[in-house]
């Protein structure tokens, strides 16, 4: 998902503000659902993140168009694990391993076969233990 920075996404240095980051992340997984005509909650659940880790490598700034990469690290009965980037011009600005939870009602869920292949094309690797690497 491609992400132009705007004034409202940065500090008065022009620089994004941290938590932006955490946001691009979040739109580019909800996309994939609005892309199907969905959403990302609906009446067989909906995701919750449970656990991240981030590192911040570099700013982006004002202006600046990124592309957000998502990859599905992990696939449990009623989580997920995703390593997501934040890339300028191919270059890694940010880098977040995200643990989701899928929830309907307030508790743990499997996850329906249908919302899988929602996201089927994250592929599954068994590398992006540690998001510093």
């Amino acid at each position: 998902m491609k992400i132009r920075v705007y004034y409202e996404d940065t500090d008065a240095a022009g620089i994004v503000y941290y938590a932006n980051y955490l946001k691009f992340c979040e739109r580019a997984r909800s996309e994939r659902f609005f892309e199907r005509g969905l959403t990302p909650q609906n009446e067989a659940g909906y995701f919750v993140v449970k656990r991240l880790e981030a590192d911040y490598k570099k700013a982006a700034r004002l202006g600046d168009m990124l592309q957000v990469e998502t990859e599905l690290l992990e696939r449990k009965g009623a989580s997920i694990v995703l390593l997501q980037k934040v890339l300028k011009e191919g270059e890694t600005l940010f880098v977040m391993r995200v643990t989701l939870a899928f929830l309907k009602e307030g508790r743990p869920v499997r996850i329906p076969p249908d919302i899988y292949s929602i996201i089927s094309d994250w592929s599954v690797s068994g590398n992006g233990s540690s998001v510093s690497s």
